[in-house]
């Protein structure tokens, strides 16, 4: 292994512990009613964080950190304020300004309340105590491996990548009675490969982890064939063709066409093609959508969502019919209705919003489609984020993408476009059996009918 260099990041000391910082928080809930506040919400977060990164075959740095913070909610006359801080002398000051905020911003005629505290259930296979206590040495290790996956196949290199290590503890109290706390770990590695012969093409590969895994071997070599497959590609042509689009580019379609769509925020503001459509058939009988923030081993699952609300399974779409939405505390609200438990924050400084948990696609009907297709292979997009959230249409250029048939070898194609509305796609949607989580969604490959355009 080459040269390594070691820095820590300044942070918390490890004698900081979750059970120091939650004493903080209730130092700070007890300020921020001092101050004025009518009902006040703490949430923490404390963790370590163990990363290797790589640049073409060698670590360009090791780096072991640690943090915590704490972010203040205060409600003072239907006005919510928010203030946040990682230093715990500031307590005064951030209550302060969060019941200041409260007051500036003025009543929010849509507010409703904090959540009241709930019986919780805890989901199996988020936590594991050898994350916990991983070493930066084990880190390498695993990074070393997925570099000598990658050296197996020939004529693809390395040119980025890493392995990242997580654990950390979040907890949410507030005014009304709540007061949990939970402990979770997370695995993440990635690799980003180059091949070379008459021309180049790249590939990638990563994996997600709530368990520690010993060896990375096969993301190394997955990303390198992927490269090294990709090599020799050919002009596709242009025309309605079937299309399977692999895991990793479903998910980049669902999180900027179908999400936000979901979204409760979006359907009370008229920015969602689905506002209205609750009880129509909107998909194939055989499709199933169903967001769940208890699933075993899901990448964000908990026993609680960001507001302290229990998590739990809400069925989005059944038998091709829309049943519902995901909410939060203020949009359920808004309707009189419970949260389904799908406040989420992406740090401690972070206001919660509507998001989704574990959002999982699947179907009674689930099919072997590369046996039986004749068209275009696509495994990742470029552009998915240009896609329109309100009207479902979208332009994206294919990335690794290949001509198939059955009883053919798959054709690299050089250059491919799909255009589509994917809400159109999806009344016609056929589900595979290759299941995969990428991040919080969990979807197999699908097959549609669509336009492309080669070049």
């Amino acid at each position: 292994m080459p040269r390594l260099l070691m820095r820590r990041r300044a942070g918390m000391k490890i004698s900081d512990t979750s059970d120091s910082l939650l004493e903080h928080a209730h130092e700070l809930l007890s300020i921020a009613l001092q101050e004025g506040a009518e009902q006040a919400e703490v949430y923490g977060m404390t963790g370590r964080s163990v990363d290797i990164d790589l640049r073409r075959d060698a670590v360009e740095l090791a780096s072991e950190s640690f943090h915590r913070g704490l972010g203040l909610r205060a409600v003072t006359a239907g006005g919510v304020g928010f203030s946040s801080t990682s230093d715990m002398s500031l307590l005064q000051f951030v209550a302060k300004s969060a019941v200041l905020s409260a007051r500036a911003r003025g009543a929010d005629e849509s507010w409703r309340s904090l959540p009241v505290p709930e019986k919780v259930v805890h989901p199996v296979g988020i936590f594991d105590p050898r994350l916990e206590r991983i070493s930066p040495e084990e880190c390498l290790d695993m990074a070393e491996s997925m570099l000598s996956g990658c050296r197996t196949v020939k004529d693809a290199v390395p040119v980025s990548g890493g392995v990242a290590c997580i654990c950390g503890t979040s907890f949410v109290i507030n005014s009304l009675g709540i007061n949990l706390q939970e402990t979770s770990t997370l695995m993440h590695a990635s690799l980003e490969t180059i091949a070379k012969a008459t021309d180049v093409a790249t590939g990638s590969e990563f994996c997600n982890f709530r368990s520690y895994q010993p060896s990375l071997e096969d993301v190394g070599k997955a990303a390198a064939e992927m490269a090294h497959s990709s090599l020799g590609g050919s002009r596709a042509e242009s025309g309605i063709f079937d299309v399977l689009i692999k895991p990793l580019a479903v998910a980049e379609l669902l999180e900027y066409t179908l999400l936000p769509a979901l979204a409760a925020d979006n359907v009370q503001k008229g920015r969602s093609s689905l506002r209205g459509r609750v009880g129509e058939n909107i998909s194939p009988e055989s499709l199933m959508i169903a967001d769940d923030g208890l699933l075993s081993g899901g990448m964000d699952s908990s026993s609680f969502d960001g507001e302290g609300v229990p998590s739990q399974r809400t069925v989005l779409v059944d038998k091709g019919i829309l049943k519902g939405y995901f909410y939060d505390s203020y949009t359920a609200g808004k309707e009189g209705v419970r949260s389904t438990g799908n406040a989420v924050r992406s740090g401690y400084s972070d206001v919660p919003r509507v998001g989704i948990r574990n959002l999982i696609v699947g179907s009674s009907e689930a099919q072997d489609l590369l046996a039986e297709t004749k068209g275009y292979l696509v495994n990742g997009l470029i552009g998915a984020h240009t896609a329109n959230p309100i009207s479902g249409d979208f332009s994206v250029e294919a990335k690794n993408a290949f001509f198939i048939e059955p009883g053919e070898e798959a054709r690299p194609i050089r250059s491919l476009m799909l255009a589509g509305n994917f809400f159109e796609l999806l009344k016609d949607i056929e589900i595979g059996k290759d299941v995969r989580a990428i991040g919080a969604i969990v979807t197999p490959t699908i097959k549609v009918r669509m336009k492309v355009v080669g070049s």
